[in-house]
């Protein structure tokens, strides 16, 4: 499946650091639900999951995946006609006039990410989406199989979606036994590589140092734990008690693939298999 994303190239290293049993499995920080979806693929039985955003806009899009896959098809089939005919002012249609809800709020979301500059999410302070058009020639909008493909694997397990704040999901169903991925807004590298600005408030130092404590938190409640996050003093301070992994990769913002600077990603365990 292809609904990943960018955390695909250290994806096979997290499976491998997986524990081979857990209870539940819990994804806070969703994103494209990278490890999510290797566990689903990979895994030979059902399991329980508990999967989850801050971005309502981003769980409503899974939610219609997994609920109708057939309308949304057809809303992003239309949207790749319109597009197609007239790329610019579909985009800034799309992007000025996102006020609907549901599949079809979905159906813009997907599209707006399709063909904004990079794919890349961003919002205002007031919330509101404001990334420019990309400069895609022949931009793929509704990949059909592959949708469908997500929405089989959303309803092959026990699934829990939901939008919500990292700690409401994890203090209110965590246990001992289960098994956690945290791939929180990374701590940026540099003044200039801020590229965090998922949510409208950003994710700060102080919110690292916060979801460090609730990484602590279950630890002590003997849950198994994977995080990443960039490669920086203040992340190795933060984890420092823990198993630190070194990996590289490829992320900074550049929509020539081959012009992406390469860094340094860190994997943090609280176990060791």
């Amino acid at each position: 499946m292809k609904w990943a994303g960018g955390k695909r190239q250290i994806v096979p290293k997290l499976y491998a650091l997986a524990p081979p049993e857990f209870d539940s499995y819990f994804e806070p920080f969703l994103g494209g639900g990278a490890l999510f979806f290797h566990l689903i693929s990979n895994k030979n039985k059902p399991f329980t999951a508990y999967i989850s955003d801050i971005n309502p806009e981003l769980i409503n899009v899974y939610v219609a995946v997994k609920d109708d896959v057939e309308k949304l098809i057809k809303l992003l089939t239309q949207h790749q006609i319109e597009y197609n005919k007239a790329p610019e002012e579909c985009y800034y249609k799309l992007r000025d006039n996102y006020n609907s809800d549901g599949i079809e709020r979905a159906a813009q979301f997907i599209t707006l990410n399709r063909i904004c500059f990079n794919g890349l999410y961003r919002v205002n302070k007031k919330g509101e989406f404001n990334a420019p058009k990309g400069d895609y020639k022949n931009p793929t909008i509704c990949d059909a199989d592959n949708l469908r493909n997500v929405s089989a694997a959303l309803r092959y397990s026990n699934i829990t979606i939901k939008a919500a704040d990292y700690k409401e999901m994890l203090l209110e169903n965590a246990r001992e036994g289960d098994f956690i991925y945290l791939d929180p807004p990374y701590n940026p590298i540099s003044t200039t590589a801020y590229f965090t600005s998922y949510t409208a408030n950003g994710f700060s130092n102080k919110d690292q140092e916060k979801l460090a404590e609730m990484f602590r938190q279950l630890h002590e409640m003997k849950c198994k734990v994977i995080l990443t996050n960039s490669n920086t003093p203040l992340v190795r301070e933060l984890y420092s008690p823990f198993v630190i992994t070194e990996v590289g990769s490829k992320r900074a913002i550049n929509c020539n693939a081959p012009k992406r600077e390469g860094h340094s990603d860190l994997i943090i365990c609280n176990y060791k298999l």
